[in-house]
This record gives structure tokens, C-alpha cells and sequence, in this order.
């Protein structure tokens, strides 16, 4: 039997949880961030002056899953958009709720926000993500170009 998922905001104590899943969804998109970066990313999500807000998905005591949000503002609306930046979920967990629990708590906080819009980017072959994705939110079909410039 799956155990329930909750969800909460990220913790200045939650460090040693949070580090291997955001190892893991660095790893699942063939990445790395140093020690320095990853300190800065970390010290972001625990700021209250910082757009970036944290949660992790816990069953039990145990961390399953993250999600990250950034807060920006938009020329299409009066309000803010969230981009849900990073949502990752422990592969054995998936397919129990995590995701979708994530998801559904951003979509929450956004519109406490007073956002008007959620959004995010995956890749086309994240065909395991896509199908819960195409459940919970419409897929435009915009195509991402992108050019490093740092």
C-alpha cells in the first residue's frame, strides 16, 4: 500500500532531504551544479525577499519530491506569472500522487499570489511527466530557443 503524500514548504532544516532530489532531477536531465551554485540556490529558496519558493513532497518521513517556483512579472498582465522552474519526483515513486500533489500546490499558491498564470517547460521525451502534464495543464505547443550568454 502507497503511502499518502503531503506537502510543505521547504525548511531551513530540510537541507540533507532536498540535496539528493535536486541531485536526482540534475542527473535526470544530464546536469551539475557545483557546490557553490547549489549553496546559492539553497539560500534563495529560504530568503523571503527572494520571487523562488520551495516545497517538498514527504510520505512519511521521507522526501519524494520538489518543486520550485519563480515569481516574475509579466507585459501581458497586471499581475505576476509563476514558472514552475524544477519538479522532480523519486522514480519509484511515481505514478502514487507526488507530482500531481506538487503541481496542485503550486497552482495554490499561485493564485494566493495572484497570479494568472502557472507554467512550465519539459522535454518531448518526458513521456512519463507529459502524461500526468497533459492531465493538469494544456500543452501550447511552443518550441523554447535558447542562447547561453554566461
Amino acid at each position: 500500500m502507497t503511502q499518502a503524500v503531503s506537502i510543505r514548504p521547504l525548511a531551513a532544516d530540510d537541507f540533507a532531504a532536498w540535496l539528493p532530489l535536486w541531485q536526482g532531477y540534475l542527473d535526470f536531465y544530464h546536469s551539475s551544479q557545483n557546490e557553490a551554485d547549489t549553496a546559492i540556490t539553497w539560500q534563495r529558496f529560504l530568503d523571503a525577499t527572494e520571487p523562488m519558493q520551495a516545497w517538498l513532497a514527504w510520505q512519511g518521513e521521507r522526501a519524494v519530491g520538489l518543486v520550485h517556483t519563480v515569481l516574475h512579472r509579466s507585459s501581458w498582465t497586471p499581475g505576476n506569472y509563476c514558472y514552475l522552474q524544477d519538479l522532480y519526483v523519486q522514480p519509484e515513486v511515481r505514478g502514487t500522487g507526488a507530482g500531481r500533489a506538487l503541481i496542485e500546490q503550486v497552482y495554490a499558491y499561485a493564485a494566493d499570489a495572484g497570479c494568472s498564470r502557472v507554467y512550465w517547460l519539459t522535454h518531448e521525451s518526458n513521456a512519463t511527466a507529459r502524461q500526468l502534464y497533459d492531465r493538469l495543464a494544456e500543452n501550447l505547443g511552443y518550441i523554447q530557443y535558447r542562447k547561453q550568454v554566461g
